[in-house]
C-alpha cells in the first residue's frame, strides 16, 4: 500500500526510518562510541557481505547427492549463515547510520523541496520500507527458536526471486530507476541524489540547520540506499540458496546472474554519488540561534569600547583654553587635554586615549547615561533639535542637560560627538596568536572548532579526536583544547606574537576559505599577522585513509592565503553600511563574505546605538558537524543581514569521501571465481 502524502519532513522521516538511517527523537540521543575495534563503513560492509556469501554458497556446494537428513542440516547451516550475516548488517547499520545525534525533521525541513523530489521521495521511501519489511520477515524465520516447515521458507524463497512486481529483485531495480534516475532523453528524469543535490544548492543559506554539510547528507542517504541494496542482495542469495538445499533447482547462473547485476548496480550508483559529491558543498557552519537564546560567552563574544561614540567640548580638546576651532578640526587624533570647569567632562568616563571623527550635531543635548557595569557609555543622546542617537527609552540614571556655550560674543564652545579609541580595563581589544592544535603524537585530528574569549582574550580553538580507519573518529575522545592560562600583563607576553590589539589603525580581519592538500586533514588554526591585517593559518597533516594513521605528525606544515590589496588577485574590502546590533536583527543572519575579502571591525550606527558598540560580534557556538569526521579545512567569513553589524563565524570543510568511494566487490572478485560455473 503506498504511504500517504506528507509534509518534507515527514517524508524524510519515513525515508530515513525505513533504513534506520537517523535517530528519530526529537532531543538529542547519546549513542555508542565509535572504536577502533568497532570502525566499519559501508563500502567495507558491502565487500563483508559478499565474502560471506561466497563461504555460504561453497558450503551449499560440498556435497553431491542430497538426502533428507542432509538436507535438513544444510539449510540449518544457511539459516545459521543467514542469522550470522543479518546480525552483521544490523549491528553494521546502527553504527554507521546511527551515529548523528538530530532530529530528522529539524534538520530537513529547511529544504525547499519541490514536487520532483517530494514525489521521488515518496516512493523511495515506499519501496525502502518493503525491502525492510520482508527482511524483518527473514529475521523472525531465522531467530526462530523452533524448527520452521519447509514450506514456510520455500514460500518464503520463491517469493523473495519470483518474477513479479513484489519481488526483492523488482523492488530493488526500481529503487535503482528512483536514485539514479533515467538518462534516455528527450525523457531524462534526474534521480534522488541528483534532486537532493539541487535542493541542498538551493538552500545554501540554511544548510547551518542540517548539523552536517551538504555532502555528508548525501553521503547518509547514500548509506541508507546502500544498506537497503546489501539487505535485498543477501536475502535473494539466501533464498535461491534454500531452494538449490530442497531440490529445487541448481540456481547457481540465477545467483551469479545476481551478483553482476548487483555490481553493475553498485557501480552505477557509486559512480553518480562520485559526480554529486563532487559538486556538493563540504561546508559546515552555525545558523544563529533564536533571539532569546542568545547569550554572551556562550553564543557569540564581543570586542567592547574599540571606537566608541563620545561627547567632548571642543574646549577640552586644546591646550590653550580656547574654542576658536570647530568640531571637524578634532578628528585625526586629538586628547582630552582638561576638563574645563568640571562640566560635562567630569561626570562621565574620561576618554584616556584618542580621539577621533568629531562632528557637530546640535549645541544643546539630554544625555542618557549607560549602567556603569554597562559596555556602553551612553543609553541614548537626545538633541534640542529633535535628532535622537540610539534608541530612546527610560533612562534608569536619569538625563543630564548638557549646554555649548558662547565665548567672548564670537567663540562658541560646542559639544562634539566623537569616537573614542581607548585601550583601557573597560576594553576587550584582543586576539590570541598562538596555536591551537591536536595532538598529532596521538593521532588526534582536528574536529572542529569556536571562538571563546578568556581573560579578555578572544581565542579562536579546536576540537579533537582520534583518527580510525577510513575516515572514522573515535567519539570517545572529542574534546576541546582549551587555550593557555594567559593575560596581556603576563610575563614574556608580547604584543604582535602572543596577542594583537586592535585600534583605530589596525582593525582588520581577513575571511578566507582555506583548504588542506589531496590526502592531508586539518590538525591545527593559528592567526598570524599579515601587515596590518589579522589573517588565518592552518596546519595540515598528512594521513593514510585505510589505516587512520597520522603519517610523520612532526611535518606537518602551516598553510594561509598571503593575497593582499595589492595582489593581482585583490583582496576586496566587506563594507558595514551604517550597522546596528547584530543582536536586534528580526532575521537571522545569512553569509554575505566571500573568500579572500576583508572587513575591519568599527562602531555601531550612530543614529541607531549612538556609536556604543563594536561589531561585528564573533560567532561562539560550536561549528561541529553532528557526525564527526576529519576535516579538510578551515575559515573565517561574515553573516549579517543588511543594516546591521552581523558576526564573523568559522566554518570548516568537512573531509571529502568522494575519492574512496568505489565497488564494494572489488575485493570480492577473486573470490567470485569460486561460484560453481554456469552448465
Amino acid at each position: 500500500m503506498r504511504l500517504p502524502s506528507t509534509s518534507s519532513a515527514g517524508l524524510w522521516l519515513r525515508i530515513l526510518a525505513a533504513a534506520s538511517c537517523l535517530l528519530l527523537s526529537p532531543h538529542p540521543v547519546r549513542t555508542e562510541p565509535i572504536t577502533a575495534a568497532s570502525v566499519i563503513s559501508v563500502l567495507h560492509l558491502g565487500k563483508e557481505v559478499v565474502s560471506s556469501i561466497l563461504e555460504t554458497w561453497d558450503l551449499v556446494e560440498e556435497v553431491g547427492d542430497v538426502h533428507l537428513p542432509f538436507k535438513r542440516n544444510k539449510d540449518e547451516k544457511i539459516l545459521q549463515k543467514m542469522q550470522e550475516l543479518s546480525q552483521q548488517i544490523a549491528a553494521s547499520e546502527h553504527q554507521i547510520l546511527n551515529t548523528v545525534e538530530l532530529s530528522v525533521g529539524n534538520l530537513l525541513k529547511q529544504l525547499a523541496i519541490d514536487g520532483k523530489l517530494e514525489h521521488n521521495l515518496q516512493e523511495l521511501a515506499d519501496l525502502m520500507n518493503r525491502i525492510s519489511n520482508r527482511e524483518h520477515l527473514m529475521q523472525s524465520y531465522v531467530n526462530s527458536e523452533e524448527r520452521l516447515e519447509q514450506l514456510t521458507l520455500e514460500s518464503f524463497a520463491s517469493s523473495t526471486v519470483a518474477q513479479d512486481v513484489n519481488s526483492v529483485p523488482e523492488l530493488l531495480a526500481r529503487i535503482e530507476l528512483l536514485v539514479a534516475g533515467s538518462r534516455d532523453l528527450p525523457f531524462r528524469k534526474p534521480g534522488s541524489l541528483e534532486l537532493m543535490l539541487h535542493a541542498t544548492e538551493e538552500a545554501k543559506s540554511t544548510i547551518c540547520s542540517f548539523g552536517l554539510s551538504a555532502q555528508q547528507v548525501l553521503y547518509q542517504l547514500y548509506n541508507a540506499i546502500s544498506i537497503t541494496e546489501l539487505k535485498g542482495y543477501s536475502m535473494m542469495q539466501f533464498s535461491w540458496m534454500l531452494l538449490k538445499a530442497y531440490g529445487k533447482g541448481n540456481f547457481t547462473a540465477e545467483a551469479k546472474l545476481m551478483r553482476r547485476r548487483f555490481e553493475d548496480r553498485t557501480n552505477r550508483t557509486q559512480l553518480l554519488l562520485q559526480q554529486v559529491m563532487k559538486q556538493a558543498s563540504r561546508d559546515y557552519w552555525r545558523c544563529d540561534p533564536e533571539r532569546s537564546q542568545q547569550k554572551e560567552g556562550e553564543t557569540f563574544v564581543q570586542i567592547t569600547r574599540l571606537l566608541q561614540g563620545y561627547v567632548e567640548n571642543e574646549v577640552d580638546m586644546n591646550t590653550d583654553n580656547t574654542c576658536k576651532e570647530n568640531c571637524a578640526y578634532y578628528s585625526w587624533g586629538a586628547r582630552q587635554e582638561q576638563c574645563f570647569k568640571d562640566l560635562y567632562c567630569s561626570k562621565q568616563p574620561k576618554c584616556s586615549g584618542k580621539i577621533y571623527d568629531c562632528e557637530y550635531l546640535d549645541s544643546d543635548m539630554w544625555i542618557c547615561p549607560a549602567a556603569t557595569s554597562s559596555n556602553r557609555r551612553y543609553e541614548y543622546i537626545e538633541y534640542e533639535n529633535g535628532m535622537v542617537l540610539g534608541q530612546k527609552k527610560h533612562c534608569a540614571r536619569g538625563s543630564t542637560k548638557v549646554d555649548s556655550w558662547w565665548r567672548w560674543l564670537f567663540w562658541h564652545c560646542s559639544y562634539c560627538f566623537c569616537l573614542c579609541d581607548d585601550a583601557g580595563k573597560n576594553s576587550d581589544r584582543y586576539i590570541n596568536m598562538r596555536e591551537s592544535v591536536s595532538d598529532v603524537m596521538d593521532n588526534k585530528v582536528v574536529t572542529g572548532m569556536r571562538f571563546i574569549k578568556k581573560n579578555r582574550i578572544i581565542h579562536l580553538i579546536v576540537q579533537q579526536g582520534r583518527l580510525l580507519p577510513r575516515g572514522q573518529i573515535d567519539n570517545a575522545t572529542l574534546e576541546w583544547v582549551q587555550p593557555e592560562d594567559y593575560n596581556v600583563l603576563s610575563p614574556n607576553v608580547r604584543n604582535g606574537r602572543d596577542y594583537h590589539t586592535l585600534n583605530r589603525d589596525n582593525r582588520i580581519l581577513d575571511l578566507d576559505d582555506l583548504d588542506v592538500l589531496q590526502g592531508y586533514v586539518l590538525t591545527g588554526v593559528r592567526f598570524r599577522l599579515l601587515g596590518s591585517h589579522l589573517n588565518l593559518e592552518i596546519r595540515m597533516t598528512e594521513m593514510d585513509f585505510a589505516t587512520g594513521h597520522l603519517m610523520d605528525p612532526d611535518k606537518s606544515i602551516w598553510i594561509g592565503s598571503d593575497k593582499t590589496e595589492h595582489s593581482d588577485d585583490k583582496r576586496t574590502e566587506l563594507k558595514l553600511d551604517r550597522p546596528h546590533v547584530p543582536l536586534l536583527t528580526p532575521s537571522k543572519s545569512i553569509p554575505d563574505s566571500i573568500s579572500n575579502q576583508f572587513i575591519r571591525f568599527r562602531e555601531s550606527d550612530r543614529g541607531m546605538d549612538a556609536a556604543q558598540t563594536t561589531v561585528p560580534f564573533f560567532d561562539a557556538q560550536p561549528v561541529v558537524p553532528a557526525k564527526p569526521v576529519p576535516l579538510s579545512g578551515a575559515g573565517l567569513f561574515h553573516k549579517g543581514r543588511p543594516k546591521f553589524g552581523g558576526f564573523v563565524a568559522p566554518k570548516v570543510m568537512t573531509y571529502d569521501f568522494g575519492p574512496h568511494v568505489q565497488a564494494p566487490i572489488e575485493q570480492a572478485e577473486d573470490a567470485g571465481r569460486r561460484l560453481p560455473a554456469i552448465n
